[in-house]
C-alpha cells in the first residue's frame, strides 16, 4: 500500500491576500487558482522544490469558520517547512517583516525558529540536522 497526504487546508480569510503572502514572501509557488463558483475557489500553494503535500487556501464561509482563522490548532504550531538553507530562510523572515515568535535555536533534530504567517497561524522553520530526518 502506498498513501501521502496531498494537501492540508488552511482557512484563510481571502484568496489573494493569502496568495500574496505565500508567493511574495514565503516564496512559494501558486500551483493552482481554479474558480469553483462565484465564492469559492480551489487555490494551492506549494514551497519551491516541494514534491510532496501543498497548501489547499480555503476562504471561510461562515462565522464558525472565520473563528479559526490563525487559530485552527488551539495556539500549538502548526505547519513545519523545512528548509535546506536556514540562514537564508530565516533571513527572509526577517527581510518579508514575518514576525518571529521564537529567534532560531540548536535542537537535536536541526536547528529551528518559530514564525506567524499573515494570520497568526505558527509555523517552525526547520533545517534537519539529519537530511530527510522526520521528527
Amino acid at each position: 500500500m502506498n498513501q501521502y497526504l496531498a494537501h492540508i487546508a488552511i482557512v484563510v480569510k481571502d484568496y489573494d491576500e493569502a496568495i500574496a503572502f505565500y508567493t511574495q514572501k514565503l516564496h512559494f509557488e501558486l500551483i493552482e487558482d481554479t474558480v469553483l463558483s462565484e465564492t469559492k475557489r480551489w487555490v494551492k500553494v506549494k514551497p519551491k522544490g516541494s514534491t510532496e503535500c501543498c497548501l489547499l487556501l480555503a476562504k471561510a464561509a461562515n462565522d464558525e469558520q472565520k473563528s479559526r482563522i490563525g487559530n485552527q490548532t488551539g495556539g500549538r504550531v502548526f505547519l513545519f517547512l523545512y528548509t535546506d538553507d536556514f540562514t537564508r530562510d530565516y533571513q527572509n523572515l526577517i527581510d518579508m517583516e514575518i514576525k518571529i515568535i521564537r529567534e532560531p535555536s540548536h535542537e537535536d533534530y536541526g536547528r529551528v525558529a518559530v514564525f506567524e504567517d499573515l494570520y497568526g497561524n505558527l509555523w517552525d522553520l526547520i533545517q534537519p540536522t539529519l537530511p530527510h530526518r522526520s521528527i
